[in-house]
């Protein structure tokens, strides 16, 4: 018996609940009344949405104490809903975002729990040029960790020794959809996030519209001196220009 997709995809394909779901691609649970917001719904019209996409296994809900949160269900619907923004067309106001907000999703962003945007794409493309990450032939899906590499993501404090692959592998090519290039994904992109927050060199935004990724200070010279990425202007929520050194 083959899988019923219509199923998950009668679900995403309403715009209010495809919005609830964008909202949560950060893989961050948010309640209720903020995913209303983003969605530009009601209250009760959003408690009705989000009901229909826990029975569909497309969120989980957490409590804690009388509050209710809603997060996906899984690493595998955010692989989703990405695919899905690359196969639609695309989008001419990315050319020149007239919105804060845009402009700062295209510079730099959170895909679920890796690095994405214009900042995810130039950082893999660096580290594959500088041999922490190796392409390899006929494979569309993964990278290659180098033995150079593990020593590298060792030093700098990316450690995933021992770490079970997921099934494409410790280090997948994620399509990005403002780019149309690929930024990295799976443990190692996951990792490789989660250090650059703890160092401090990035700041990820707040609330159920905040994907958006900003590069601090410390941030502007760390990835200058370990990755070679010269970053041109303060990168907060002005639009920046992103270049290999």
């Amino acid at each position: 018996m083959e899988a019923n997709v219509a199923v998950p995809a009668a679900l995403i394909a309403d715009p209010a609940r495809a919005a609830i779901l964008v909202a949560l691609l950060d893989g961050r649970a948010q309640p209720a009344t903020a995913l209303a917001y983003a969605a530009g719904i009601s209250a009760q019209s959003a408690s009705n949405h989000l009901g229909k996409l826990v029975a569909g296994g497309l969120l989980k809900r957490r409590s804690a104490g009388r509050h209710r949160y809603y997060c996906l269900a899984n690493t595998e619907v955010a692989h989703v809903l990405e695919g899905l923004a690359g196969l639609a067309p695309p989008v001419k106001s990315l050319e020149t975002p007239r919105s804060l907000q845009a402009r700062q999703l295209r510079a730099a962003r959170s895909c679920y729990d890796h690095l994405a945007g214009r900042l995810g794409v130039t950082l893999a493309d660096a580290l594959v040029r500088q041999g922490w990450l190796a392409e390899i032939p006929g494979d569309d899906e993964r990278y290659a960790v180098t033995d150079e590499g593990r020593g590298r993501f060792a030093a700098f404090g990316v450690v995933f020794d021992g770490v079970k692959p997921d099934r494409r592998g410790l280090a997948r090519k994620c399509l990005d959809w403002t780019e149309r290039r690929n930024h990295l994904a799976g443990p190692v992109g996951v990792r490789l996030l989660a250090r650059l927050t703890a160092l401090g060199w990035l700041e990820r935004g707040n609330g159920p519209r905040g994907r958006g990724v900003t590069v601090t200070p410390a941030g502007i010279t760390g990835l200058r001196d370990r990755f070679g990425l010269a970053v041109e202007g303060a990168f907060t929520l002005q639009p920046v220009a992103l270049s290999a050194a």
